[in-house]
């Protein structure tokens, strides 16, 4: 009994469909999902890899299919028949793909939104508007000038502001840094990805602010000025992430965060996350920023609330007890500051620092 076409197919489509779906859900390609945003990335890329893999098989099985079946045989020398255009056929691969490619983007872009990615109340309008309609290319000159006329307040400087009103970021930070203006009219703006939809207007339970320089990551605490090489935050809490470079751009990519942002001179970037998963994780930049690019890596540790608590405590005696040593061994009658200004200059550690600690 020979088994129909249609049967074959329908036959053919169920067990592509169940390999892919199987697949797409047990590739194990990804590293720990340590975040809340992760599960939703993790979502996605599982999507993406169901639809590769079913094309995949049936493209690649479709063609060894035909280059067996078609082969040429021996002592066959006539021509290929004529066969004509099949127009329903070229409309449904043409349907197929687009469909897909449209869910995709769709799903794409419900994932960026859901992790605060597109916020509309903080796009704003590029400066100098009125005067572009009488004269074309004022606005995207004036958003590209650092001292433009009549425009907005500059948010990076408010926000660095802000930022340095912290002495322990201040003493990290390169205050001499020009802070640009935003001008989303021609797409220069500080990249933000902000809280999950459903924390959105809630404080972050945790600010970091993180500087970055060749070829190191710096953490400042601004509730208890802790500065730190190494990230520490309490699993299951919103932290948010205040972030400029000193020098060039680097990039924060925490790989089991799933998520990645720009550092960037003179623009005040934002990132939000909830980690989720108890554990050492390895912060890698992600942008080529020199020839030691490679070497620039730190821990990123994710503890209890009560490890957090301890590790917090143990810094803020650790830094008293280690200035004190420090004092204790002065030969002069020379201020904290003074005394230790040759060996903290060469550490890269300004004098304000160690007098924000000493005090």
């Amino acid at each position: 009994m020979k088994i129909p076409s249609s049967i074959w197919t329908l036959l053919i489509g169920i067990v592509l469909t169940l390999v892919s779906l199987w697949y797409g859900q047990n590739h194990g390609l990804l590293p720990t999902a340590a975040s809340d945003e992760a599960v939703l990335i993790d979502g996605l890329f599982s999507a993406m890899l169901t639809v590769s893999i079913g094309i995949f098989l049936l493209v690649e099985g479709i063609l060894i299919y035909a280059a067996f079946k078609y082969r040429r045989r021996a002592d066959d020398n006539d021509d290929g028949p004529p066969i004509e255009g099949n127009v329903p056929l070229e409309i449904l691969w043409t349907a197929i793909p687009a469909i897909i490619v449209i869910g995709i983007s769709i799903y794409s872009f419900d994932v960026y939104n859901e992790m605060g990615g597109f916020n509309p109340h903080a796009v704003h309008e590029a400066p100098i508007m009125e005067e572009s309609m009488a004269m074309p290319g004022t606005a995207i000159a004036a958003t590209l000038s650092d001292t433009p006329p009549n425009t907005e307040a500059n948010l990076n400087q408010e926000k660095s502001d802000e930022s340095m009103q912290d002495p322990a970021t201040a003493a990290v930070r390169n205050q001499e840094m020009p802070q640009m203006r935003n001008a989303p009219g021609v797409g220069s703006v500080a990249p933000t990805l902000g809280a999950s939809r459903e924390k959105e207007g809630q404080p972050p339970q945790l600010v970091v602010n993180v500087s970055a320089l060749q070829y190191a990551w710096i953490f400042t605490y601004p509730d208890t000025g802790v500065t730190t090489g190494e990230l520490h935050i309490p699993v299951g809490q919103q932290v948010q992430m205040n972030m400029t470079a000193n020098d060039v751009i680097h990039a924060f990519w925490v790989p089991e965060f799933r998520l990645k942002q720009d550092v960037i001179p003179g623009r005040q970037t934002e990132i939000s996350l909830t980690p989720r998963k108890i554990g050492t994780y390895t912060l890698i930049c992600a942008e080529l920023c020199g020839p030691y690019h490679g070497a620039m890596q730190t821990q990123v540790v994710v503890e209890s609330q009560e490890a957090f608590d301890s590790w917090m405590q143990e810094q803020l005696v650790a830094s008293k007890e280690n200035l004190n040593q420090a004092v204790a061994i002065n030969p002069s009658d020379l201020s904290a500051d003074e005394f230790l200004a040759p060996y903290t200059k060469n550490m890269g550690i300004h004098a304000e620092m160690v007098h924000q600690v000493h005090h």
